[in-house]
């Protein structure tokens, strides 16, 4: 199936890379790297060289522990980098953001996707998507950002996940937003225990029943350095590993820092679903 991001049409039948751009000064892996527009830029256009379709444009940190910014905080951060790549980048510009006013702005400057990891749940989200009329990627979340982790308790993970992303769905859609712009995010890390990221990450294959495509995101969390016991930046092996595995079950999008790496490990594993 293809799906439309602001002009550019893409087959989600396909994988594709995401590159991870934050432009915040607190983001748990990269923050304060690329909080300049110009140095911005330039990372986005590496990565789009080293073969990312999307570049998601977050402009307030969601790792555990964070603090919330402003609204116009947001918007003077991410604002001039979301229009400078859809000017003059060949690649969708995805907004990493919760706020309506974010999603309202950064779609008029050229952003084709709006990725919340709140699942649209802040006033008015839903009703700004459906009127802007690009896709969003609604990702599980159990509690906000800088809670999320104190106490994450589940009976059944993949079926409470499942249960909140088709009630989010329906919100979205009741609001006016069209099924065929909807994508998922199981939400790894956001809430949830090793154990819980695991067990999603080995069933990714039963949200196909949803019906929507996936956006999975791994890269460099910290369920990797429990595993593996390295720091954050150690940690590009066993997100490689991660991110072949979500290919394999059949992500549309996989969200990274490492571009390059993974666009090889993508293309590996589509090579071998066509040989099979």
């Amino acid at each position: 199936m293809k799906m439309k991001f602001a002009g550019r049409a893409l087959d989600m039948s396909r994988c594709h890379v995401m590159g991870i751009l934050n432009v915040t000064p607190d983001s748990f892996s990269d923050g304060g790297k690329f909080n300049r527009p110009d140095v911005a830029l330039q990372r986005a256009r590496q990565m789009v060289a080293d073969g990312a379709a999307f570049i998601d444009v977050g402009g307030e940190s969601t790792r555990p522990g964070a603090t919330p910014v402003s609204v116009q905080e947001e918007l003077d951060r991410v604002c001039p980098v979301v229009e400078a790549i859809a000017r003059e980048l060949d690649a969708v510009v995805s907004v990493d953001t919760s706020a309506p006013e974010v999603m309202a702005e950064t779609a008029r400057l050229g952003a084709g996707l709006i990725n919340d990891v709140r699942a649209l749940q802040r006033e008015g989200a839903p009703e700004v998507v459906a009127r802007v009329g690009i896709p969003v990627c609604i990702m599980h979340i159990q509690g906000e950002p800088d809670t999320m982790q104190d106490h994450p308790d589940y009976r059944n993970v993949r079926r409470e996940v499942s249960s909140f992303l088709s009630e989010r769905m329906r919100v979205a859609e009741m609001a006016g937003v069209r099924p065929e712009n909807i994508l998922l995010d199981p939400g790894f890390g956001f809430g949830k225990s090793l154990e819980h990221n695991l067990q999603l990450l080995a069933s990714l294959e039963q949200m196909h029943i949803l019906g929507h495509p996936l956006l999975i995101g791994v890269s460099r969390k910290s369920m990797l350095g429990h595993i593996t016991g390295r720091d954050v930046n150690e940690r590009l092996p066993a997100s490689l590993a991660a991110a072949t595995i979500s290919a394999m079950k059949g992500a549309s999008i996989i969200r990274v820092h490492d571009v390059r790496e993974t666009v090889d490990a993508v293309r590996v594993v589509a090579a071998v679903k066509e040989a099979g």
